[in-house]
């Protein structure tokens, strides 16, 4: 792997501390499985309506931090909407984000960019033995710009982002380039939406220590349903069609026998099956106040504990709309002493708009 190749090269002064770097870096592969890409924090949700939703929404068509994951929801009533975004992630890590949309003309429609900032902080240098060294910095950064444009004659939306990435670890640096393509049925007539997106189709434009590795690519389908008598709707995701076996199994499944000999956890296909299953619903979602919840089965599988209720995957939040200030927070559980909380601040500044109903394209 990528790491033990690097750590190879490394002076000895800075094995130590890359390894522990390796082993915290983990706690961001929320999206794809196994940890064997680079670049995981494009994955990472920054949104707080989205995380609250169970972490993958892709149908939401009046926020402009959904175009991130979904450039298919590119829209003109998101024009000139401003989102800024900040997580309190788990190790102490910091994560920024913001997003804006701006409309060109009637006839070429609109444009989103979005730009997502990871701070890991400062981090301690020690040899092998301990011994302290100095410190060293780690960061992330994505800067992505999308485009929709509705196909002629249908309720069909095709959509496309392009992104630029950069990592730094220490001294070491990679950056790359990736592409985002979505697909998205939306009829204002019909009480239900459906996507399909292909994310992180790129490579490596320069990579640690010359050392190549694959980008996060997942293909991931989401639906959603507005209840027709009752003020809800319901969003579903399933994640990972491009692999079937998700599943990693939990260490505190592990079983042992008298000899001390242990088995490990067997993944059934029910229980694969469901771990690419996220799903969220939305109380009120088009008043001035919503509650929403949602779970991330997979999530909740693999940090779950035996004999003890750590409400793993679960996430929940609220939003206020106050003018043309929209503010959402969302808390999401990840084991009994991990939980992430997100808070995001949506600013309408076309006064024009101000106040009016939303219109899709």
């Amino acid at each position: 792997m990528l790491y033990l190749k690097i750590l190879k090269d490394l002076p000895a002064s800075k094995k130590l501390v890359t390894q522990c770097l390796i082993l915290l870096f983990p706690h961001l592969l929320v999206a794809q499985t196994g940890g064997e890409y680079i670049y995981q924090f494009l994955n990472t949700p920054t949104s707080a309506r989205q995380t609250a939703l169970g972490g993958k929404v892709l149908t939401l068509t009046d926020d402009v931090n959904q175009p991130t994951w979904n450039p298919a929801t590119i829209n003109q009533n998101l024009s000139k909407q401003l989102s800024v975004n900040y997580v309190s992630y788990l190790g102490g890590i910091n994560i920024g984000s913001a997003s804006y949309a701006q409309k060109i003309n009637r006839r070429l429609g609109t444009l989103q960019g979005n730009i997502k900032y990871i701070n890991y902080g400062t981090l301690i240098s020690a040899n092998e033995n301990g011994e302290e060294t100095g410190n060293f910095n780690a960061s992330d950064i994505a800067i992505s710009i999308g485009y929709a444009k509705r196909i002629n004659k249908s309720n069909f939306y095709l959509g496309a982002n392009l992104k630029f990435v950069n990592s730094l670890i220490a001294t070491y640096n990679s950056s790359g380039i990736a592409f985002d393509f979505g697909i998205f049925f939306y009829d204002k007539n019909k009480p239900y939406t459906a996507t399909i997106v292909a994310r992180n189709i790129g490579t490596q434009i320069t990579s640690f220590n010359g050392y190549n590795e694959k980008l996060p690519f997942e293909i991931t389908m989401g639906y959603s349903y507005r209840l027709k008598n009752v003020p809800l709707k319901w969003y579903a995701t399933i994640d990972n069609l491009q692999k079937w076996k998700v599943g990693v199994p939990n260490p505190s499944n592990q079983t042992s026998d008298l000899e001390g000999n242990t088995t490990t956890e067997k993944i059934s296909f029910l229980n694969n099956l469901f771990r690419h299953i996220i799903i969220g619903a939305e109380l009120f979602p088009e008043s001035p106040v919503n509650l929403r919840i949602g779970y991330n089965f997979r999530r909740g599988k693999e940090l779950e504990l035996q004999n003890i209720r750590t409400f793993g995957g679960i996430s929940f939040g609220f939003g206020l709309k106050m003018n043309s200030l929209k503010f959402n927070y969302a808390y999401s559980k990840f084991h009994s002493a991990s939980n992430v909380s997100t808070f995001s601040l949506q600013i309408n500044l076309d006064k024009g708009q101000r106040g009016k109903k939303a219109i899709r394209y």
